[in-house]
């Protein structure tokens, strides 16, 4: 491995740490204003702080607004509508689960980007790997309680979310020769904006709404106009996702999908310490049993792609067989 391609790697697994962690605030400050907002009405006022953001970030980038035009408009469709129904179903699961569980069900995503990675980009995955894939996905059984009588519909929906959000790095991966991040961030947001404007105008007087189900009530509630003092929250998730998806973007742009994903586990000690901090609660036994396995299934993945990347550099050919 060259000196270049060293930095390259590491420059991507900074970016995706670095936007985890960006995007882990971008939950704190949802799960916060899921309880007084509409699900929509918050997504328009974060992709006009985000678009915002970006405008101005081109602005004052070397290339300005031609960053934006583009010849692969059906292919920015598909990948804005996995981050829409990603976004959508995440949140609404978020309004009803602890904010630690949401984020574990939502990390299957990583290893769910492994299993695609090999289906439809053709990146090879060892027996190692597609090991760490199944206890990953015993940790997601665990965590949707079936042992209780009912599997949590808000689970489900977190679930859900994650296929999108891995599906949505297929698309990002598969249009990285030509698009950049800035671009595919664009196209998101226009997408949010579009999509939060037209549910305002339909259900925004909360017609509805009434619902007694958390996710249900975030959805359907009628729109209000926020108090100062919930600004901050609103300027926290619309930076925080502009930013964060910036540069988890680039580094899946940049890297292989199965080698960036691991590090997007940032976010589960993060999301820990916000819900103990912010909302006061834990994860329980069976909450901490599927966390463990999840996250333990990423790491794993992360450990044995250093490992075989070490012995790449050396020629030692032991590293085969992830």
């Amino acid at each position: 491995m060259t000196e270049i391609s060293t930095r390259a790697t590491l420059t991507g697994i900074l970016l995706a740490i670095g936007g985890s962690a960006m995007l882990s605030i971008n939950d704190v400050a949802i799960k916060f204003l899921s309880g007084d907002y509409a699900l929509h009405q918050v997504i328009l006022i974060r992709a006009g702080i985000g678009m915002i953001f970006l405008l101005g970030l081109m602005q004052v980038s070397g290339t300005g607004f031609r960053q934006i035009l583009t010849r692969r408009g059906w292919d920015h469709l598909i990948r804005v509508g996995f981050v829409m129904i990603s976004n959508v179903c995440y949140f609404l699961g978020l309004a009803a689960l602890p904010l630690a569980d949401a984020v574990a069900i939502a990390f299957i995503s990583p290893l769910l980007v492994t299993l695609l990675s090999v289906v439809v980009l053709g990146e090879a995955v060892g027996p190692r790997r597609w090991a760490a894939v199944a206890v990953g996905m015993l940790g997601v059984v665990v965590m949707l309680r079936p042992g209780d009588g009912v599997i949590q519909p808000a689970a489900i929906l977190v679930l859900i979310s994650a296929f999108c959000y891995a599906s949505s790095h297929m698309m990002t991966r598969r249009m990285r020769a030509t698009e950049s991040a800035m671009t595919l961030s664009f196209y998101v947001q226009c997408g949010f904006i579009v999509v939060s404007t037209t549910m305002g105008l339909v259900v925004g007087d909360g017609h509805m709404a009434g619902s007694g189900d958390a996710s249900l009530a975030f959805l359907f509630r009628p729109w209000v106009w926020p108090p100062v003092a919930d600004w901050p929250w609103f300027l926290a998730t619309g930076l925080s996702v502009a930013i964060g998806g910036l540069m988890v973007s680039q580094a899946y742009r940049t890297l292989e999908a199965a080698l960036v994903a691991p590090f997007e586990y940032t976010a589960m000690p993060l999301a820990i310490l916000w819900g103990a901090v912010i909302f006061g609660t834990l994860p329980d036994l069976t909450a901490g049993i599927g966390i463990a396995l999840i996250c333990g299934a990423g790491l794993y993945t992360l450990w044995r792609e250093t490992v075989r990347r070490k012995k790449d550099v050396t020629g030692d050919p032991r590293g085969s067989g992830l």
